[in-house]
Parts: C-alpha cells; structure tokens; sequence
C-alpha cells in the first residue's frame, strides 16, 4: 500500500485530477443506484429517509470515495442492508457497488485518456 501510495503522490497533477474525476463518477454512480432502489417499507418505517440521505465522503484528494449512510439517525441502514431475525435483507448499497465494479476501471482509464490528450 505505501508504495502505491508514493507512487500515486508521484503522478502529475492532471492525471491525479483525471483519477479523482473518475472516482467522483463512480460514487456517483453507486449513489444514484442506491437511491432509485433502496427498499420503501409500506409498513410503517420510512426509508425515504435512507433515499434521501445515502452521501458520498471523499478522502485522500478525491481518490477514495466512501457511500453510504453516515448519521446515526441512519442507524437501521444496516439493518435493511443485512436483515435481521425478523426481517430479511433487503441489500442496495452492495448490490450497487458490484454493479458499478464493472464500469469503475473503464471510468478512470477514460478519463486518464482524456487527460493525456
């Protein structure tokens, strides 16, 4: 890892750009997934809540993006995520990550074209 790390403090500006552009469509992408198929129980707990407040953390200069929910009152996120006794899972945020999987090299390497260009 640390020398990957290096190794990516080493890369030119517009290419660290360029990655962070890609990483940033990616979240993107994982987030809007999440929030058009994110489970509304009619039941009586509102997950329109978990719709309208699945967010997007960015660290290392935008190279790493972190989705989900972050507050606490976002608690039973997982719970919906990973079911429990009573409730079966109802999965979208890692459904939505193995979707975007297949498409996230694909981003970054276009956008790294369009850098070099």
């Amino acid at each position: 890892m640390a020398r990957l790390r290096q190794r990516l403090e080493d890369l030119p500006e517009d290419i660290k750009e360029a990655l962070a552009k890609g990483v940033k469509e990616s979240a993107e992408a994982v987030r809007d997934d999440v929030q058009r198929n994110v489970p509304v129980d009619t039941s009586g707990r509102d997950n329109h809540h978990l719709k309208d407040t699945v967010d997007i953390r960015y660290r290392e200069e935008g190279l790493v993006a972190d989705v989900g929910w972050f507050d606490q009152r976002d608690f039973y996120a997982v719970f919906v995520e990973r079911g429990t006794r009573r409730m079966p899972a109802r999965p979208t945020l890692i459904p939505a990550l193995e979707r975007e999987r297949r498409n996230y090299r694909a981003r970054l390497t276009e956008e790294v074209r369009r850098a070099l260009r």
